[in-house]
Parts: structure tokens; sequence; C-alpha cells
């Protein structure tokens, strides 16, 4: 379903209840976007709907409207521990700004409660609310809803509550898988229904999305709503009146123009998005010290406590700059944002899409820029062609002063922004490694003088990508960075306790220390990788013929194997050895596979009944 026009809430074809349509005008929504106008109807008619929508398209109102009118339809009504909607979104900040549209439509309608279940918070207290209040409309991530459906021994049996569900929603589903939740997704949608209401809502279709499609949607509708004169064959994946600026910068200059920048929009509310944790940290320390009368608040995903108090604040702020990753960058909806920065470019095309879409929400003008090195303008062409996303260069940021000492000297005064600035920059160049688009962002194509120079360091970090090299045009600063102390009293005493116990043990054992060589950090496979080795481990050995047994005795084997080819064994201790475990194990099995002496349930080590 494709080109569909917007028109007042009144002109559905289904009647909406009328205080929904009352709070729908309290909020100013007067009339409907087109995911909306095509959504609503299909979802009140029995459908499953499958939805492709630019970012800021006005999905959130497409499935709360039609989940309230389900649920208010209901001919048995729901009781005070009977679920009859979930929705389940990727991040906790989205989980909440849902939470809080659905909360604006539910004062009018008493008999529903909604429970929030989110990570940061503690999961027994979870479980308390809902045994005590219980909910009707749960809102949740897939890490804590999976964790609150193994609670049973803490009282709470959801997998029961569920049996009564009408409703399921996946927001913002492409990136529920980009993020790794595909186990837990499998999980939950095996404690759910089969008959049920889904809908499924995402900015961008993929391979993996489309998968999920197929196992979890009944003969869904399916839903592409384009941008106003598109051509079919080139769909525009931003919002129209977006304003797509790009810059190149030499790397010394990068941020100074951030910084010149920022100070010449003071009035405005800015996003500025970093390519990982330790730079938001360390950048945004920078950025609260240079840009002054502006409140700057950083979020990123490390952050566990904080980060639903700091995106509550910013959105409730008129003008200011939120410093963050791609945590932000889906899905999100923060009002009047001005511009988007994105002074790293993402490590995928779609994330480009995304992070813009936070500005130019719902027919709202914004702006976004993008900062490029000199050897990356040609991502500029690629996001034309592999995203539909037109930029157009943007004339020289003027007044751009070098603020880098500055930098510097806070490094001086405060180890915590020296050893920053030394994560920031490792960082950088593990994110930069792994970057989708590598025919572009490669490695060896840095300058790692100018990039330090670049993160005003005083030195060059020790990592085994800068191993053997020099940097002549690298100027380190004249000072032992063992002496920078921390600001923090009590830090800097821990670090100095910290020194005296390594000098002791350094003099009781001196030429003692034995270092490792390390595999560049670049080329090091993240924690995500290696979770998805274990999962298709996992995966194989369920698949496998072979028992748990077996494969002990075959990695047993093997060990002695090598064990002979090293020749640290004869072949008669190989073959003694072989047959001595062997026997051992026959006799703490039991009857061997072949022998029908033993009962079925005693062959699994159950009792007889």
């Amino acid at each position: 379903m494709e080109n569909v026009t917007e028109g007042k809430w009144e002109s559905l074809p289904v009647k909406l209840n009328d205080d929904i349509l009352k709070t729908l005008d309290e909020l100013g929504f007067t009339h409907m976007t087109p995911v909306q106008s095509a959504c609503i109807p299909l979802f009140m008619s029995n459908k499953d709907v499958a939805a492709e929508a630019v970012t800021g398209s006005g999905k959130t109102l497409a499935f709360v409207i039609p989940i309230l009118e389900i649920l208010l339809k209901r001919e048995d009504k729901l009781k005070k521990m009977q679920v009859g909607a979930l929705i389940v979104t990727p991040t906790r900040e989205l989980a909440l700004q849902i939470s809080e549209v659905m909360g604006r439509f539910i004062q009018s309608f008493p008999q529903f409660r909604q429970i929030l279940l989110i990570g940061g918070s503690n999961p027994i207290a979870d479980v308390e609310k809902f045994k005590t209040l219980g909910a009707n409309i749960v809102i949740a991530t897939p890490g804590r809803l999976e964790d609150m459906f193994r609670r049973k021994a803490d009282g709470l049996d959801l997998a029961s509550s569920v049996k009564t569900l009408d409703v399921l929603v996946l927001d913002e589903a492409d990136r529920l898988l980009d993020m790794g939740f595909e186990a837990s997704l499998n999980a939950i949608l095996g404690f759910l229904p089969k008959q049920r209401r889904t809908g499924l809502f995402s900015a961008t279709q993929t391979q993996e999305l489309e998968k999920l499609v197929r196992a979890g949607l009944r003969n869904p509708v399916r839903i592409t709503v384009k941008e106003k004169g598109a051509a079919a064959s080139s769909v525009q994946k931003t919002p129209a009146r977006l304003s797509n600026y790009y810059t190149i910068c030499r790397t010394e200059e990068k941020f100074n123009t951030l910084v010149a920048f920022l100070r010449q929009h003071k009035h405005e509310k800015q996003l500025v998005f970093f390519s990982t944790c330790a730079c938001v940290e360390y950048y945004g320390m920078a950025l609260k010290a240079l840009v002054k009368n502006v409140t700057i608040l950083c979020i990123h995903g490390k952050m566990k406590d904080k980060r639903n108090k700091i995106f509550s604040e910013f959105r409730e702020l008129k003008s200011g700059v939120l410093v963050c990753t791609d945590v932000m960058a889906r899905g999100i909806d923060i009002p009047e944002v001005n511009w988007v920065l994105q002074y790293d470019p993402p490590s995928s095309a779609s994330a480009f899409v995304h992070r813009c879409g936070r500005t130019a929400r719902i027919g709202n003008q914004g702006s976004a820029l993008v900062f490029l090195l000199p050897m990356e303008e040609s991502y500029v062409n690629f996001l034309s062609i592999n995203q539909k996303c037109p930029l157009q260069r943007m004339p020289p940021v003027k007044d751009v002063v070098d603020v880098l000492s500055k930098v510097k000297a806070l490094s001086l005064r405060d180890r915590a922004v020296f050893e920053k600035g030394m994560r920031a920059f490792v960082s950088y160049v593990q994110g930069y490694a792994k970057h989708e688009c590598s025919l572009i962002f490669r490695v060896k194509d840095l300058d790692f003088a100018a990039l330090a120079r670049g993160f005003a360091l005083l030195r060059m970090p020790k990592m085994p990508e800068l191993r053997g090299k020099t940097f002549p045009d690298f100027a380190q600063e004249a000072v032992d960075t063992d002496s920078i102390r921390f600001k923090d009293k009590n830090r800097e005493k821990q670090r100095q306790k910290a020194l005296l116990a390594l000098r002791e043990r350094e003099a009781s054992a001196p030429g003692k220390r034995s270092f490792a060589k390390n595999k560049a950090w670049s080329k090091q496979s993240s924690k995500r990788d290696r979770r998805k080795k274990m999962a298709a481990k996992r995966k194989l050995d369920e698949g496998s013929d072979v028992d748990e047994e077996d494969m002990r005795e075959l990695l047993s084997d093997t060990r002695l194997l090598k064990k002979l080819k090293k020749g640290k064994i004869s072949e008669e201790d190989f073959e003694t050895q072989v047959t001595a475990g062997r026997r051992s194990r026959d006799r703490a099995t039991g009857p061997a596979r072949g022998d029908d002496s033993g009962t079925e349930d005693e062959m699994r080590g159950c009792p007889p009944p």
C-alpha cells in the first residue's frame, strides 16, 4: 500500500472512541500522517501489519490508537494481571517515550494500567510493582522482558498473564535485530499466544527483518509510506523538510569547527553524534569547558541509572546540546531539534538516515550536518546512491579558532581528562576499523599524528596499531604524564596507592615483568562478534547428533593425540590412556548405547515410575 494521503481523524473508515479523539485534539494532532491513516484501519480490522516509513513519520500513534481501540472492544474485560497488549522496543529511551504517549491516552481509561519494563532499574522492584498493581499494557525492552518471563520463582507468572494477549507491536524492529536481540525475541515469541494481532514497524527493510515477518506475522499487509514527490524508483529515506549538509575538515580542524558552530548556534537545540562512548565522555567534557552559557548533556549506552534522567532533562530544554552515541539515533522523539551534527559518520549507512531523522519530524523543518575528512568525501556519493540521501556542501564555518591548546591544558590539570582522551583515541581507531563501508573508511588511510593532534593528546597512546611507527609530525608535550594528578582527591589517593604497590612488586621481583603480544585492537573481535560465534556454536551443538559424552570423549582423545605429536607421550602411553579413559567412562555411564537392558527413563538418568 503506497502513497496514502493524510486526512482528519474523522475521515477514517472506522470510527475512533470519543475519548481518543478528545486526547488527540488536546495534543494538537488534528490531522493524520500517511502511516497512521494506513495502519489504524488495518490493525482495527484484525490484520497483521508490517509498516516501513521514514523516521519521524508518526509511527507511535499508528499503533497506540489501535491498541486502545482493540482493548476497548474486548468482550471479556481484562483483569488486573491480564496483559492485552505488549510493545517491544530496542532502547529504554524509546520505551519511555512510548510510555509517555500511552499514559496521555489512558488517563481517559482508568480500567487500563500500563507498566514499563526496561533496564537501569531493579528487576525485583519491577516484579513487585507488577504483582501489586498489575498491568494490561506492557512496554518493554527485550532483555528485561525476557528476564521477567523467568521470574516465576519470585512470584511473577508472566507467561500466564500474556495468555490473554490481543496485540504485539515490535517497534524499530530492524534495530531490534541489529542490536543482537534475535535470541531474546525468539524466546519472548515462544511465550505468546499464536492468535494475536502483530504490528512490525521500522524505517528500513532488511533480510533479517523479512525472516521475522515470516516467523511472527500471519499474511501481513505490507505498508510502505513514501515522502511526497519521491519517485517510485528513488525513494528518499530522510524527511522531506530536512536540509542535509556536509562539510570537509582537516583532522586538526574538525573539533575547532564543531566548537565554532556550537558557539554560533547557542540558542538552538542540537544533537552531536560521536562514534563511541569514550569519545562522548571526552569531547563532552571538553565542550562543557569551551562552549559557555549552554546546557551540554552527555548520554551513551554504557550509562546505566543516569540515562533516563538525562534524556528527560534534554527533552524539556528549549535550547542546548546533547552529546551522544547511536543509542539516540532511532525512534527517539525530542521536541524541536534544530540541528543534528554527525561529528563521526556512523558505522552503517542506515544509521546515518536514522540520526538525521531526529530533526524535521512530522512535517517540521530541521537541518543535519556531517563532518568528513578529505579522504572520506566519496561517502557523500555513497549515501546518495545507497540510502537515497542527497547532501549539499555547506559553506565553511566562520570564525574558527584553535581551541585544542585549551583542551591540552584541561588534560594537564586533570588526569581524568588526559585518560579520557587516550581512551577516546583508541576507541575511535577501533571503531573506524569496523566501519561497514570499509572501502572509504580505512585505518591505513588515517594520519595518526594528525589524528592525535586533533584529539589534543599530550602523547601518543601505547597501542598495537602504532607499534614500530614513528611520528615526527607529532610534537609530544614535554611533561611526564605519570605526574599528572586527578582533580578528584579520592581518585588520586587510590592511584598513588596503586603506584606504590606496583613499585614494591617490581622491587621484590626485578626483571620478571612479561608482556603478552597483543593483537591490534582494531582487529580484535568485538563482544558482539564473540556472542554471535557462541550462539552459532550452541545452535550447532543443539542440532548435532553427537551427544555430550561423545563430545567429551572426542576432545579428550584429541588432547592426547596432540601430546603424542609433540612427543610429550609415547605411542604406548597414548594407547593406555585412551583405553583407560573409555573404560572409566563406560563404568560411569552404565550400559552401553547398544544395550537394551535399561529402561528409557533409566538411560536418561531418571528413576522408573
